[in-house]
C-alpha cells in the first residue's frame, strides 16, 4: 500500500474506532489525529474535513467490491443492488451512524449523488412515454426512497439479511411498476 493510502487508511480506522465510542457529531479532526498518532496538517493534507473522510472510506471500499470502471458504468442490476446491501450490512455499525448526518458535505448527500445517475440509468430502461415530462421528479423520488429505506434497515436491531433487504426492495419496484403499467390500460 503506498504511503499515502496508509496515512489515509490510518485516519479512517481511527474514525471507525472513535465512531464506536461516541456520535459523529462530537469527533473532531484533533481526536482523529490523535487517535493514529498523526497532526492536522497531514490530515487537511488529504482531506477537506472529516465528511469527506467519510466519503473516501466509501469510495475506497466500494471499489473493493466493484471495479472503478464497473461502478461507473454499472447499469441497474439487483445483482449490483445486493452486492451493495452486503456491503452496507457488514459495516452497518458506521454507516448506520454516518447516514444519520444530513447537510452540505455529508455522507447522505454523497451518497445520493452516486445514486443519482444509477436511477437515471434505470430510468431510461422505461418508455419515455410512461415517464413523461416528470424523469427527474422519478429519480430523485427512488434515490431518496432507496436512501430512507437503507436508513431504516440499518437502524434496524434486528435487521434482516442483505439478501431479504434487497429482495424486499425488488417485490417492491415490481409491485409499483405492476400497478403503474395496469392503471395506465
Amino acid at each position: 500500500m503506498p504511503y499515502s493510502n496508509a496515512t489515509k487508511q490510518a485516519f479512517a480506522d481511527a474514525l471507525r474506532k472513535l465512531l464506536e465510542q461516541k456520535p459523529f457529531a462530537k469527533i473532531s479532526v484533533s481526536h482523529i489525529c490523535e487517535e493514529c498518532g498523526m497532526n492536522r496538517k497531514s490530515f487537511y493534507y488529504h482531506f477537506k474535513d472529516k465528511y469527506d473522510l467519510v466519503n473516501w472510506i466509501f469510495d475506497t471500499e466500494i471499489t473493493k467490491i466493484f471495479s472503478e470502471e464497473e461502478w461507473k458504468n454499472a447499469g441497474f442490476t439487483w445483482d449490483i443492488l445486493e452486492k451493495i446491501c452486503e456491503y452496507f450490512y457488514k459495516h452497518r455499525t458506521f454507516y448506520s451512524k454516518v447516514l444519520q448526518i444530513e447537510g452540505q458535505n455529508s455522507f447522505t448527500e454523497h451518497f445520493r449523488d452516486i445514486l443519482v445517475p444509477v436511477n437515471r440509468k434505470f430510468l431510461a430502461m422505461v418508455e419515455e412515454e410512461e415517464k413523461g415530462e416528470h424523469e427527474e421528479f422519478y429519480i430523485h423520488f427512488f434515490s431518496d426512497a432507496f436512501l430512507a429505506a437503507l436508513v431504516r434497515w440499518l437502524e434496524d436491531r434486528e435487521c434482516v439479511s442483505p439478501q431479504e433487504f434487497s429482495a424486499l426492495l425488488r417485490s417492491s419496484v415490481e409491485m409499483i411498476a405492476k400497478y403503474v403499467l395496469q392503471s395506465q390500460k
